[in-house]
């Protein structure tokens, strides 16, 4: 069982930077993949970016390539999202994922755990 807290969202001005962060608790923390999603009103939840269990391998959303960065740190059972440059279209509520798996994937139903998400707010 994980629980997953998420925090630092806020309202920003086009072209500033927020960094996301993921509280988690429980036992299977460090060998699970982990990801950051994001629902904009009226819109399915989307993929943002994914992490392995150990930090090796990231994967994102085409969308926030070159902006964004996932991280995560075992020891502190914690996840991270960098985001820089942000433009109105990223306004969202932004959740964090965990899987039982170690398989980086990509898509909502295949993460098993959530968060209450955060919201982000881009000014243009």
């Amino acid at each position: 069982q994980v629980q997953l807290v998420e925090s630092g969202g806020g309202l920003v001005q086009a072209g500033g930077s927020l960094r996301l962060s993921c509280a988690a608790s429980g036992r299977t923390f460090s060998s699970s993949a982990m990801g950051w999603f994001r629902q904009a009103p009226g819109k399915e939840r989307e993929f943002v970016a994914a992490i392995s269990w150990g930090g090796g391998r990231t994967f994102y959303a085409d969308s926030v390539k070159g902006r964004f960065t996932i991280s995560r740190d075992n020891a502190k059972n914690a996840l991270y999202l960098q985001m820089n440059s942000l433009k109105p279209e990223d306004t969202a509520v932004y959740y964090c994922a965990a899987r039982k798996g170690i398989v980086v994937v990509t898509t909502p139903a295949q993460y098993d755990y959530w968060g209450q998400g955060t919201q982000v707010t881009v000014s243009s």
